[in-house]
Parts: structure tokens; C-alpha cells; sequence
């Protein structure tokens, strides 16, 4: 059986003592272990005012387990120690690893449906922007020799014959004015 992710978290009576919660824990912890779990994280969140009253009380001692089994009868002996327990006012565990399957079938199914668009309708190029002609300041440089006058006039002529090269855009049709009477 494949390995599934948990979050365990109780709320314990605000009342009780710091052992009597480290003994729950313990308990907790061992009965993790027993059953061939591992503990991925465990927190004590401390006292915390609930949103609302559970068994007469407004705070309640947090407790947080993360951990990881392939053993479904372990969480059944979790809750039943907890249920059993009076110091323990409320419990919840959830199952972590559906809601992650889920996410990752999302996904591909996403990264499907984008590669099929694509297929569909490539992306157009984007046209290059034409080339600006540019004057030769080496012509009206007197102080530059012959030869540098020479090459700058050919790499200037060498650019606008680039830039007349690429087709210019066609023009928008023109629109006849329309006669009311």
C-alpha cells in the first residue's frame, strides 16, 4: 500500500497540566511508532482562544502532527485515544496526499490543454523594426583622412540598401464618406 500524508491536530482542556500533555503526546508519539508510522513534524501551538465555545470553554492547548503511514488502522487508534481521553476537547485529522493528487491531475491537465493550443495557433513573430537611416558623420569630418571618408560612405550606403530591402507596410485601405440624406 502506498504511503499517505496526515494532519493531526487536538485541543486539549486549558486547565490541564504541562505533564499530563507531554504524556499525551508521548502516548500519541508511541502509538505512531508501534504502527510503523513516521512523524514528519510535531508542533505544540500553546494556548489559543477559540472562535467559539466547545464544552463550556473559550481556549483550549493546540497540539499539531504531521506524519506519514501506509497503515489505515492507525488513525482509527488515534482518534479512538483522543475520543477517549477527557482531556482532549476536539480533534481533527485529514488526509493531505488526496488533496495533492488532485493538484498534480490539475496540472497536467492544464500544461495538456496549453501545449494543444499552441499546436492550434503558434505564436506569430513579431515584424523586426525597420532600420533607421543614419547620415555618415564621417563626410562632414574634414579632419578625418580620405580612406575613414571612403569607408564610412560605403557602410552608409551598405545600410540603406539594408533598410530598402524590408518591405514597407501596406497601407490601410481608403474609406469613402458615406452620403446621408
Amino acid at each position: 500500500m502506498e504511503e499517505r500524508l496526515y494532519d493531526l491536530i487536538f485541543i486539549v482542556r486549558p486547565d490541564t497540566p504541562e505533564t499530563d500533555i507531554d504524556k499525551l503526546v508521548t502516548t500519541i508519539e508511541h502509538s505512531i511508532a508501534d504502527k510503523g508510522a513516521k512523524i514528519e513534524k510535531m508542533e505544540k501551538w500553546g494556548r489559543k482562544r477559540m472562535a467559539y465555545r466547545v464544552k463550556k470553554l473559550r481556549e483550549g492547548f493546540y497540539v499539531y502532527f504531521a506524519l506519514r503511514s501506509s497503515n489505515g488502522d492507525l488513525i482509527k487508534e488515534l482518534e479512538r485515544r483522543l475520543r477517549v481521553n477527557d482531556a482532549v476537547i476536539k480533534y481533527l485529522t485529514v488526509r493531505l496526499d488526496e488533496d495533492m493528487k488532485r493538484k498534480e491531475k490539475f496540472n497536467k491537465k492544464r500544461e495538456r490543454r496549453a501545449a494543444r493550443r499552441l499546436r492550434k495557433n503558434p505564436p506569430v513573430p513579431a515584424p523586426a523594426p525597420a532600420p533607421v537611416p543614419v547620415a555618415a558623420p564621417a563626410a562632414s569630418n574634414p579632419a578625418l583622412p580620405p580612406a575613414a571618408v571612403a569607408a564610412a560612405a560605403e557602410a552608409a550606403a551598405a545600410r540603406t540598401e539594408a533598410a530598402a530591402a524590408v518591405p514597407a507596410p501596406a497601407p490601410a485601405p481608403a474609406t469613402e464618406p458615406t452620403k446621408t440624406a
